[in-house]
Formats: C-alpha cells, structure tokens, sequence
C-alpha cells in the first residue's frame, strides 16, 4: 500500500521566493525607471507590488500584514505621483513606512508583544518569547534609522541617486542587519540549521 506524503518545498528555494516577494517590485523599479524614467517606473512598481502579492497568496497561501501595508502604500502614492507629475510622493512612501513598522513595533513592546511574531512566527519556528521580543526592539529601531536615512537621502540626493541607494544599498544594509540578528536568535532557540538558510529580514519600504 502506497500512502501519500506531504513534502515540503527546500528551504532555498523558499528563501529565493522570500527574497522576490519583499524585494522583487523594488528590482522592477529600479529597471523600468532606467529604462523609461520615473513615471514608467512607478506604473511598474505598482504592478510589480500587486503581482507580488499574488504570488505571495498562491506560493506562500497568505500575506504578511506588513506587506499588505506596503503594497497599499505603493498603489496609493504611486498614484499620487502620476497624479500629480511629482516623483516625490513615491519617495516619501519609504519614509511612512518604515515609521509605521518602527511605531508598531515598539507599541507592542510597550505591552510586551513582540508583534514580530505574529508576522514572521511561521517562518522561524523555535524562537523563544525572550527572542521575538529582542528581535522586534532591534527592527524597531532599525526601521526608525531608515526613515531618518530616506529623509536625509531624499532632501540631498537627486532622484537618481535615492533609487540606486534605495534598491542596492538599503536592500544590502537590510540583509546584513537580518544576518546580524541570527546570533542573538540562536541563543534564543532558533534552530542553527535553519538560521543559516534565512535570515530575519521583514518586508522593506
């Protein structure tokens, strides 16, 4: 007698689709925008982010708050921004953003939630509370820095410049910062095996 077995995608493969998602639109930003300017770029950008949540729905079978937060945002201002004919409603998305993570998170560890958890619980089973509430103070303030940083970039930096920080530099500082979490995770109850195939990054601005 043959049973069924469930199998479960490899954790690589999930890590890439992970990474498509939450940074995927951005990518798709950053090409059309060299490709056909900002206002070409901001239509793709929008598509890019709703097709990401398909995605998201059909691979994942759910969508994180966080992400929907950000895809609303994107359409809203996107639209904003072709509205208007002023690229600098798409550039002020980052900054909502990342000060609506930061607000929330450290709302939670007023009461003592780490509302990360909520978000990322599936994905890093074995995380003890001590763990989730370490792990949302530092994203916290991470997202606080990269609010402060998008406005400093945004007010100096010519467009061009801002977009090239903004895919490759906050993406790269993003993953480095979710690398540097693992450590205090392991020490946490995070499995290591699992640490070393993804590490903590929540969806981006």
């Amino acid at each position: 007698m043959v049973t069924a077995v469930e199998t479960k995608p490899p954790a690589h493969s999930q890590g890439w689709l992970n990474f498509l998602v939450d940074f995927g639109p951005l990518l798709v930003f950053f090409v059309a925008y060299k490709f056909g300017g900002v206002f070409a770029g901001t239509v793709a950008f929008m598509v890019a982010i709703v097709a990401a949540l398909a995605v998201s729905v059909v691979k994942r079978k759910r969508v994180v708050p966080m992400t929907w937060i950000s895809a609303v945002l994107v359409v809203g201002f996107g639209g904003l921004t072709l509205y208007f004919n002023d690229p600098r409603f798409i550039q002020l998305k980052p900054t909502l953003i990342y000060t609506g993570f930061s607000i929330l998170l450290f709302a939670g560890l007023v009461f003592g939630r780490p509302l990360l958890k909520y978000v990322l619980g599936a994905a890093f089973e074995g995380l003890n509370e001590s763990g989730w509430l370490k792990l949302s103070r530092n994203w916290a303030l991470f997202f606080a820095a990269m609010a402060v940083l998008n406005e400093i970039m945004r007010v100096y930096l010519s467009f061009d410049t801002w977009l090239a920080v903004k895919v490759w530099g906050i993406t790269i500082l993003s993953l480095i910062f979710g690398a540097a979490n693992l450590p205090m995770m392991m020490r946490h109850g995070f499995p290591a095996a699992e640490a070393k195939e993804e590490p903590p990054v929540p969806p981006q601005g």
